[in-house]
C-alpha cells in the first residue's frame, strides 16, 4: 500500500492509496505518512494507484449536492433547532458570511482535488526521475485525469465565480499567497480543454463501474457549455450520447436510488460510496469512503417493527412543499423525492412506525432519494452510509440537449421528443406529453428539469444560470448572491479578493 501527502490551500491532507474493494473508489483513513515525490511514477501500477487517489476528494464535496438544494426553492436547511446546522441553514436564508464551515470545506476540497489531478498530469511524460513509464491504456488513464480536473474546477467556478487557476503542478502553502483570481471565463476555457482531452482517449465503458468514460465526459461538457451559454456547442456534444443508444430510461423511477439501482442503466457518472473500511472521524466527517450526506437526510428518531426499511437520521435537507406541489397528480417521482412519513405510516400500520417531527422548519417531508436504509452502513453508522451520489443521469442528458436545441433555434420537433421522453417514463403514458414552442418550451424543459433532478443538487445552479434566481428565492439578492463568499480562511491565507456584497 502507497500513501502520497499532498497539501492544498488552507488545509493538509493525507490521502492513502488501495487496492480491491467493493466500489473502487476507496482509501485507508486510518494509516498516513510522509514520502517523497521520488517514490512514485515507477511504475503502470504506480500511476493507476495515484488516479485512484485523484478521485477520493469527489466523495469529499458531498455536501455540495445537499447545498444545491438547501439554497433553492427545494429544500430547507432543518434539524434540531436554529442553532443545529448552522452552515446550511446561513445557505437556506441567505444570511451568508466569509465565514461558513460547509463552504469553507468545499473550497478546501475542492482545490486537493485540483493539487491532486495537477500533481499527476506534472509527470504525465516523465517521472520524477526523469523517467518515461509507458504502459498499454495511459492516455485513456489521463482521460480520467483530466475529467476529474475539470470537475473539481466546475464545481468552483459555479459556486465562487472567478478562482485561482493553476494548472502545471502541485502548489505549495507559499505558492498558494502569490495566486491570483482567475476570471471565470478563462476557468470555463480551461475546463472546456480538459473534457475535451479526455473525450478523446476515454473508452465509451470501463470494466469497474464509477470509472470515467467518454459519455460522462461528453455529458459534463454539454452540461458546462450550457452554463457559459453555448447552445449550438452543447448540442453538438449531447447528441451523440443519445445517438449511441448506449442508454435507457429505468422504467421504475424509485428503483434507481436503491442499491440495486447504482450504476444502471441510465448512469453516465456516480460518486462511488463504500463501508468497506468503516471511517468514525468526527472531526473530518465528509472525510470517509461513505456518503454522509445520506445520514443528513434521514427522519428523526425513526423506528418500526418487521419489514420497514428506512433506518433514523437527523431531519437535515428537507424537501419544500412548494416541491411537491410542482409535481402534476400521477408523477411517479413525488413520493421518492419528496417522502412523506405520515403518507407512509399510513398506507403500513404493520411497521408500527414512530418518530420525532423534525424540530426546526418542520415541512414533514423528506429526501427519499437518500433516505438511510436498514444494512446500508457499517461501523459509526451516520459516517459510512454506502449509497452513490447520481451526478449525471440520461434524463438530464435528454433535457439538456432539449434545452439546447430551443435555445439556439433548432428544431422544436426534436426538442418536445426528448422533454416528452422524459414525462411519458414519469408518468407511464402519453397523457402528459408537453406540445409548446419557444419560451413557453423553453420554461417547460426548465421546469422538468426541477422534477426530475429534485434533491439531486442542481436546483439552485439552474436557477443562477437561468436569471430565474431573483424571484423565486425569498432573500436572494442579485449581484451577490449569484455566487458564495470565498471563505474568509483563505483570503486570509493568500491574499485574494472576496466577491461582492460579502
Amino acid at each position: 500500500m502507497k500513501k502520497i501527502y499532498i497539501k492544498m490551500v488552507g488545509l493538509a491532507v493525507v490521502a492513502t492509496l488501495m487496492g480491491s474493494c467493493k466500489k473502487f473508489i476507496d482509501y485507508n483513513p486510518h494509516e498516513d505518512f510522509v514520502t517523497t515525490d521520488l517514490d512514485y511514477f515507477k511504475s503502470e501500477s504506480d500511476y493507476r494507484s495515484m488516479v485512484v487517489s485523484a478521485y477520493t476528494p469527489v466523495q469529499w464535496l458531498n455536501q455540495a449536492t445537499v447545498i444545491g438544494d438547501v439554497a433553492s426553492d427545494n429544500s430547507v436547511a432543518g434539524g434540531e433547532s436554529a442553532s443545529d446546522v448552522l452552515a446550511l441553514q446561513q445557505i437556506d436564508d441567505f444570511t451568508l458570511t466569509p465565514v461558513n464551515s460547509a463552504l469553507e470545506d468545499l473550497y478546501k476540497v475542492a482545490y486537493e482535488g485540483v493539487n491532486r489531478t495537477n500533481y499527476i498530469v506534472q509527470y504525465k511524460d516523465k517521472n520524477p526521475a526523469g523517467q518515461t513509464v509507458s504502459f498499454t491504456g495511459k492516455d485513456a488513464l489521463y482521460g480520467e485525469v483530466y475529467f476529474l480536473r475539470a470537475y473539481y474546477y466546475f464545481t468552483l467556478v459555479k459556486m465562487w465565480g472567478d478562482v485561482p487557476l493553476f494548472l502545471d503542478k502541485r502548489i505549495s502553502l507559499t505558492d498558494a499567497r502569490g495566486l491570483a483570481r482567475s476570471p471565470k471565463a478563462d476557468v470555463y476555457a480551461q475546463i472546456e480543454k480538459d473534457l475535451l482531452a479526455a473525450i478523446a482517449v476515454l473508452p465509451t465503458t470501463q470494466s469497474q463501474a464509477g470509472r470515467i468514460t467518454k459519455y460522462a465526459a461528453q455529458g459534463l461538457l454539454g452540461k458546462v457549455y450550457l452554463y457559459e451559454n453555448k447552445f449550438a456547442q452543447a448540442d453538438a456534444v449531447l447528441e451523440p450520447i443519445i445517438a449511441s443508444n448506449a442508454f435507457t430510461l429505468v422504467a421504475d423511477f424509485p428503483s434507481i436510488y436503491l442499491a440495486s439501482g447504482e450504476n444502471g442503466s441510465e448512469s453516465l457518472f456516480e460518486v462511488q460510496y463504500t463501508n468497506g473500511s468503516p471511517y468514525y472521524n468526527w472531526g473530518g466527517a465528509t472525510r470517509g469512503q461513505g456518503n454522509y450526506a445520506v445520514q443528513q437526510n434521514g427522519i428523526r428518531g425513526l423506528s418500526g417493527s418487521g419489514a420497514m426499511p428506512y433506518a433514523a437520521g437527523w431531519s437535515t435537507n428537507l424537501p419544500t412543499q412548494n416541491l411537491a406541489n410542482a409535481y402534476a397528480a400521477g408523477d411517479q417521482r413525488k413520493d421518492i423525492t419528496a417522502f412523506n412519513i405520515e403518507a407512509y405510516k399510513a398506507a403500513h400500520p404493520e411497521f408500527n412506525i414512530v418518530y420525532t417531527v423534525a424540530p426546526y422548519r418542520n415541512t414533514g417531508l423528506y429526501n427519499g432519494k437518500y433516505l438511510p436504509r436498514k444494512g446500508e452502513t457499517s461501523g459509526q453508522i451516520e459516517l459510512n452510509y454506502l449509497n452513490n451520489f447520481r451526478i449525471m443521469r440520461y434524463p438530464e442528458v435528454l433535457l439538456m440537449a432539449a434545452e439546447a436545441i430551443i435555445r439556439s433555434g433548432g428544431d422544436n420537433a426534436k426538442a418536445l421528443s426528448y422533454l416528452n421522453q422524459v414525462r411519458r417514463r414519469a408518468f407511464k403514458d402519453t397523457a402528459h406529453d408537453i406540445n409548446a414552442t419557444g419560451d413557453a418550451l423553453k420554461l417547460a424543459i426548465w421546469d422538468e428539469r426541477r422534477l426530475e433532478l429534485a434533491m439531486d443538487g442542481d436546483r439552485f445552479f439552474d436557477l443562477v444560470r437561468t436569471g430565474q434566481a431573483a424571484t423565486k428565492l425569498p432573500g436572494f439578492v442579485a449581484g451577490k448572491h449569484e455566487v458564495f463568499p470565498i471563505p474568509q480562511t483563505e483570503i486570509t491565507i493568500t491574499g485574494i479578493t472576496q466577491n461582492p456584497g460579502y
